[in-house]
């Protein structure tokens, strides 16, 4: 039997408990998250780790795993290296799968089945697909519960599709095409016709009893997927397309985004390239891009105090660090070698969580406070043990509009996250 179960905007609102199911032995079934990864793609090479809009594609999907509460474990199955410390990173646990699953011929089937074989253990697998950056929390828990408590053993998404479809016709054939969906006299307008629901890829789950025989089957069913959560990534065209969309319609954690009110922004190797300019009399200059100073402005007239910092070691001069506060409008602060010490004295002095900051940094001294902060950056061109700590990394280099793009990132998740207040509001008040 196929059953639909629409996803809606109410859902974002409801509890999240972590899903403990009663087999029929009175024991807990234990549900488990799974990507699969491969470092192989023949599309997009590591298309898994490729950053989008800041984030490493298969991030995405772990954030909504992780935070939906609902499994036991998270699993990332890879056969490479570096995918497997992102999937670290992002809080899952990986499964090495064996070289015979790692083939470009090999199937998903087959490397699930591997999975399930050496963790006895799991009792509901969601195999979730990396490429798909629109999924939030809200869909796993309700997918998750038409097996749980509905009884389901297969549940897996769709989205509707209005397109006509006509019978292809290979090269040299002889027959004409025919219509497969639709009569061509009588050709329905859209909001005449339901249209007809089609795999998102977004995720699948099964029992594992199902898996045992294949990737659907038993009692199965679908979960309905709005199309703007529908996201795919194939080929290098898809990207700029899916930047868009999961800027608009992705998931960002559960923090809310615009409690942030502060930014801390590193001087050197954020806010400029990190050289000094020496004159022949001994004056100093640094370059600061006009850009990067109107974000900052952009983020103070929506209430984000910016300041400034600057390490010991960077050597910035006091009248360089004045220039630099006039032309920025923002205190130019120099911290020394305990940054974290110093910017948690600097949050208590003003009462602030680090949910409520917004860290830029661009090296290994600004790890601690780039995991810390609420929101985190770092320039392209910053080393890659900043990278992986931050929360997002820019598409511009340091001094080249980094810090303006980040900062009208900042301002999309205010925005966002004030969009969806009001939503809930509206919600709200219709009961």
């Amino acid at each position: 039997a196929h059953v639909t179960f629409p996803s809606h905007s109410l859902s974002r609102s409801r509890s999240c408990k972590l899903a403990k199911v009663i087999k029929d032995s009175g024991e807990k079934r234990h549900i488990a998250a799974l990507i699969l990864a491969r470092g192989g793609s023949k599309g997009i090479p590591l298309k898994n780790i490729k950053v989008l809009a800041g984030v490493p594609l298969i991030g995405w999907v772990l954030r909504a795993a992780v935070d939906s509460k609902q499994f036991d474990s998270v699993w990332v199955s890879t056969d490479h290296d570096d995918i497997e410390k992102v999937a670290k990173t992002w809080g899952a646990q990986v499964h090495r799968r064996s070289p015979e699953v790692s083939k470009d011929s090999s199937s998903s089937l087959d490397t699930i089945q591997e999975f399930a074989r050496l963790n006895p253990e799991v009792d509901v697998i969601c195999h979730i697909q990396a490429t798909s950056p629109c999924l939030h929390p809200f869909h796993l828990k309700e997918a998750l519960e038409m097996i749980t408590k509905q009884g389901f053993t297969s549940v897996f998404s769709v989205v509707r599709r209005h397109h006509f479809r006509w019978q292809e016709v290979k090269k040299g054939g002889s027959v004409a095409t025919q219509p497969l969906n639709l009569d061509p006299c009588n050709r329905p307008r859209r909001q005449d016709w339901d249209g007809e629901l089609c795999e998102n890829g977004s995720f699948y789950i099964y029992t594992r009893a199902t898996i045992e025989r294949g990737l659907q089957g038993g009692k199965w069913a679908y979960y309905e997927m709005l199309p703007e959560y529908s996201v795919d990534i194939d080929v290098d065209i898809d990207w700029p397309v899916a930047e868009q969309r999961v800027l608009r319609f992705g998931y960002f954690g559960l923090d809310k985004p615009e409690v942030v009110r502060l930014l801390l922004c590193n001087v050197s190797g954020c806010l400029t390239d990190g050289r000094v300019l020496i004159s022949v009399s001994g004056e100093e200059m640094v370059s600061v891009n006009t850009r990067d100073t109107m974000g900052i402005r952009m983020l103070q007239r929506e209430g984000v105090e910016v300041i400034l910092i600057s390490s010991s070691e960077d050597l910035l001069t006091k009248a360089l660090a004045d220039n630099l506060s006039q032309r920025t409008g923002c205190e130019v602060r120099q911290l020394g070698k305990d940054i974290q010490g110093e910017v948690t004295a600097m949050m208590d002095d003003k009462d602030l969580d680090w949910k409520e900051v917004a860290y830029m940094g661009n090296d290994a001294p600004d790890v601690d406070c780039l995991n810390l902060a609420g929101l985190s950056a770092v320039p392209r061109d910053a080393p890659v043990v900043a990278i992986n700590a931050a929360k997002y990394s820019c598409h511009s280099a340091a001094g080249l509009g980094a810090v303006r793009e980040f900062s009208e990132h900042i301002l999309l998740l205010k925005k966002k996250a004030k969009s969806q207040m009001e939503q809930d509001r509206i919600h709200r008040n219709t009961f």
